[in-house]
């Protein structure tokens, strides 16, 4: 059964170029439209503009979609792989050992690639980041990692509220502590080595713990008439911190901070499944 459920859901995403159909109904597009900031990204309060989704990694010059479930790095993506290739066959349950690790594109391993954030409705965010791979794919699509006092303006919308859509926490609204651990499913218990490339594809009640972008249409932080998503759960997402600090909460955390959620243990290398991007630009 669990063969079958995690298999489904690479199917899914590979027949799709990573992008997994969500459930439900889709943001339908801003109501208004910063000529400032472009069809990508929120105006915030004029001050300077976000990106409305979770970063998803494409290459600059192709714009070949590049896999989500492996860090940019040709060197650790393959590493990583060749790891997993032989822990997924001799640790966890019997059933979650036959799960195949999701592909890794032969061309994401070639010179030449340049990793890209873009921010689209319905993707698969890239996780699998450290600080040095969200800044350097923000600065490659023209744009810069948050600064902290961006992420947390934007996150708390024009209202200046703990949410993103209001004071009180409400758990029906964002992805937040899920009612299962990727790793306890994959591995029979919590490790914190979460860079196993199958974490990310494990499901729950038919669909992937990860929600695709800007799916959960109660999760926005509104500014003017446009909205920015998903900065409560999902993903954790780096800020511009050179000590190391990502924010926001990922879907099998279980914290009720909101917009102040955060964790400052790792170092700048630090990546896992948990962890992705966003960014911002003045």
């Amino acid at each position: 059964m669990l063969g079958r459920l995690l298999a489904g859901s690479l199917a899914a995403a590979l027949a799709s170029g990573f992008a997994l159909a969500p459930s439900g109904a889709q943001p339908s597009g801003p109501a208004r439209t910063s000529s400032r900031c472009g069809p990508d990204m929120v105006d915030i309060g004029g001050q300077f503009c976000i990106d409305r989704f979770e970063t998803s990694l494409v290459d600059r010059t192709s714009g070949r979609r590049m896999s989500p479930y492996y860090h940019p790095s040709p060197a650790l993506a393959a590493r990583d792989r060749r790891q997993w290739e032989r822990l997924a066959r001799d640790s966890g349950p019997l059933a979650a050992r036959a799960v195949p690790l999701p592909e890794l594109p032969a061309w994401q391993l070639e010179p030449g690639v340049v990793p890209t954030a873009r921010s689209e409705a319905g993707r698969v965010p890239s996780a699998y980041l450290d600080l040095e791979s969200a800044r350097l794919a923000c600065e490659n699509a023209g744009k810069k990692l948050c600064q902290k006092r961006q992420w947390l303006m934007a996150c708390r919308s024009q209202h200046a509220t703990r949410h993103p859509y209001g004071e009180t926490f409400d758990p029906a609204r964002c992805n937040l502590a899920a009612p299962l651990h990727p790793a306890v499913v994959l591995h029979g218990k919590q490790r914190l080595d979460g860079r196993d490339p199958r974490l990310n594809l494990v499901e729950h009640a038919g669909r992937a713990l990860l929600r695709p972008t800007g799916t959960l249409l109660g999760c926005a932080s509104p500014w003017e008439g446009d909205a920015v998503w998903d900065m409560e759960g999902n993903l954790d997402e780096w800020i511009d911190d050179p000590a190391g600090t990502f924010v926001g909460g990922f879907y099998a955390r279980d914290t009720r901070w909101g917009c102040d959620a955060r964790v400052e243990i790792h170092s700048a290398d630090y990546y896992d499944y948990s962890l992705g991007a966003r960014c911002c630009r003045v």
